[in-house]
């Protein structure tokens, strides 16, 4: 029988699993919160931990998280069959409130390839600005936020560039990064990540209630904002810790 591309795909991120020696510490509290919106750091280049998380539940057969990503990825060849075969999502649209209604939890890296694609100078490090569109969604779908940090994904690769700086100077389209990553074998994305131990951290569900108009820089959002980002950060810090 041959495999689909769904198949190779979550075929490879359970390899990765055992390749990083995945872990995740305090995952009933994504089990308790039923339908909520994981917003989790992006560690270099690609979200590794979450993406694990993902293999993990599909392969325990439970209901996996969908990711909502950059739209720009899903106009590359490969990455547009990966849309349908992945679940991904690629916004605040029709096939995202379908997963909403239907229970399901979404996840977002707000940092996106700004916090993905950094140098090796810059790691562990929340960066979103005021990227507020995360928040939305939480207040429109009355959705909990829970968030999630992982120690090991910003040692996978080493970064040589801040390929976000190089993607916006050469106004590369969609705003795609220009990334230069070391891996053991090499340049990525042609050598594999380095072997490190990956620990995936759930925090405690965030719960915020709209309770009123909110503008897109309004007070009220970015002090919603702040408390997120602060959340991540700490979960970081605690990832790392040694033990």
């Amino acid at each position: 029988m041959s495999l689909s591309l769904r198949d190779l795909w979550y075929g490879y991120w359970s390899l990765m699993r055992h390749y990083h020696r995945f872990e995740v510490r305090h995952r009933e509290r994504l089990e308790q919160a039923g339908p909520a919106l994981i917003v989790g750091y992006h560690g270099r280049p690609m979200a590794h931990d979450l993406c694990m998380l993902q293999s993990l539940l599909r392969e325990q057969g439970q209901a996996m998280p969908l990711p909502i990503i950059h739209g720009a990825l899903a106009r590359l060849p490969l990455f547009a069959q990966l849309v349908q075969a992945g679940e991904f999502l690629l916004g605040d649209d029709a096939a995202l409130a379908a997963a909403v209604a239907a229970g399901r939890q979404i996840i977002v890296t707000p940092g996106g390839t700004r916090e993905g694609y950094r140098s090796f100078r810059d790691r562990y490090r929340v960066e979103w600005g005021e990227r507020l569109g995360y928040l939305r969604l939480a207040l429109k779908y009355r959705l909990p936020i829970i968030p999630t940090a992982a120690a090991g994904v910003d040692d996978a690769y080493i970064g040589l560039n801040d390929g976000y700086a190089w993607g916006k100077r050469l106004r590369l389209p969609g705003r795609l990064p220009l990334w230069l990553g070391l891996g053991p074998l090499g340049l990525f994305p042609l050598s594999p990540p380095y072997p490190v131990r990956i620990t995936l951290h759930i925090g405690e569900p965030l719960q915020f209630a709209e309770d009123g108009p909110a503008s897109p820089a309004s007070d009220r959002l970015l002090a919603m904002h702040r408390q997120v980002a602060s959340a991540v950060q700490a979960l970081l810090d605690e990832a790392r810790r040694p033990i």
